[in-house]
């Protein structure tokens, strides 16, 4: 049969953490970082009146959910876009800056939609090197060359949990030759309490050569929403206006993102909630000894070179149970979990069922 052609995409599509066992029909998920607390009660009216307005397009630029986001940041209106989910602004990024034999660098261990949209714009992908799970700025350098684009990283970064220090960061952004793009992602900086971090917002916002990500989908709660947003120089933000499409981010999603913004006694429950649940987990995971990160998001990477049982068993062990984490083949580190910090009914059961893994 004849077909018309198609370009061929040497990528690994992105495997999102599962959410379902075929044998039980309640299940805890513990594997994509979700709100632990749901969402703000001004969340749940917004989605009320959102509904009654679905009939009619989104605003194509958002741009009451971009002056709350101004007013709460205190930055530019104009320096503002909003995406289906923060990894749309990261494709169109990609689009924008890329091209064939263009080459970007991501971290050994880091957001996958980092490498699949650089590669199907046509770039190659480096991965610098990590030391002990983190990033290291001098693996980073080491890899810049005249091909040189990009240099994506979250931080704190995800899967890791680790966090690069805000003189690492400042230091990486003056050593990165001033043509190349640093995309600094933000997703988890509402969970970072230590006093040598800041967030890529607060640290860049008045440079032209970064661009800032931040997410709706974490500590918000509105993952199936799919609302995100990206800061930079006005120059780039109006160029990837031109290249967005139309309506990208739905009604019902503005309307709860900028509700979401409002509710600070919400984000400062579920910080104190994180804390709380991830010093009760981080004493367990000790006893086990397995080792992990330190509180630096709403999720811990789980090594088990010490431990007793392999993530492998341990995985297949707590599915049995019901309870689903990350496994970590899709980011190649190997015997290691990822964690999501969740409910407090969730964190119960994920205590009480690896004590009886490891207690047996």
């Amino acid at each position: 049969m004849i077909m018309p052609r198609f370009k061929k995409i040497k990528v690994e599509s992105y495997k999102p953490g599962r959410f379902k066992i075929k044998s039980l029909r309640k299940v805890i998920k513990l594997s994509s970082n979700e709100s632990a607390l749901g969402v703000s009660s001004r969340v749940k009216k917004a989605i009320q009146k959102g509904q009654k307005d679905i009939i009619k397009y989104p605003d194509n630029n958002s741009i009451n959910l971009r002056k709350e986001i101004a007013k709460k940041f205190k930055c530019n209106f104009d320096k503002i876009i909003c995406g289906n989910g923060s990894d749309e602004i990261i494709k169109i990024i990609c689009e924008l800056f890329l091209k064939p034999n263009d080459e970007v660098i991501v971290p050994q261990y880091s957001f996958l939609m980092y490498r699949i949209y650089a590669s199907i714009s046509g770039a190659k992908v480096l991965f610098s090197k990590e030391n002990n799970f983190k990033i290291s700025i001098n693996e980073v350098l080491n890899k810049v060359n005249k091909r040189t684009k990009i240099v994506f990283l979250a931080n704190p970064n995800n899967p890791t949990g680790t966090y690069l220090s805000k003189l690492e960061l400042t230091q990486l952004r003056k050593r990165l030759k001033k043509n190349i793009l640093l995309v600094v992602d933000d997703a988890y900086f509402e969970y970072m309490k230590k006093k040598n971090y800041i967030s890529g917002l607060n640290l860049f916002k008045n440079k032209e050569n970064v661009i800032v990500l931040r997410t709706f989908s974490k500590i918000h709660g509105l993952a199936s929403l799919r609302v995100g947003w990206g800061y930079g120089s006005k120059r780039i933000i109006n160029a990837m206006y031109k290249i967005k499409p139309p309506f990208n981010v739905n009604k019902i999603g503005q309307y709860c993102a900028t509700e979401s913004l409002k509710d600070n006694d919400f984000i400062k429950k579920s910080v104190r909630h994180n804390f709380l649940w991830a010093a009760k987990i981080s004493k367990e995971l000790k006893k086990f000894n397995i080792q992990t990160n330190e509180t630096s998001g709403n999720f811990f990477l789980l090594n088990f070179n010490k431990a007793k049982f392999s993530a492998h068993h341990v995985f297949n062990k707590l599915e049995k149970k019901g309870i689903i984490l990350r496994d970590m083949h899709a980011y190649k580190i190997k015997n290691a979990l990822r964690l999501t910090i969740g409910s407090s009914f969730a964190n119960k059961e994920f205590i009480k069922c690896l004590r009886n893994i490891f207690n047996r």
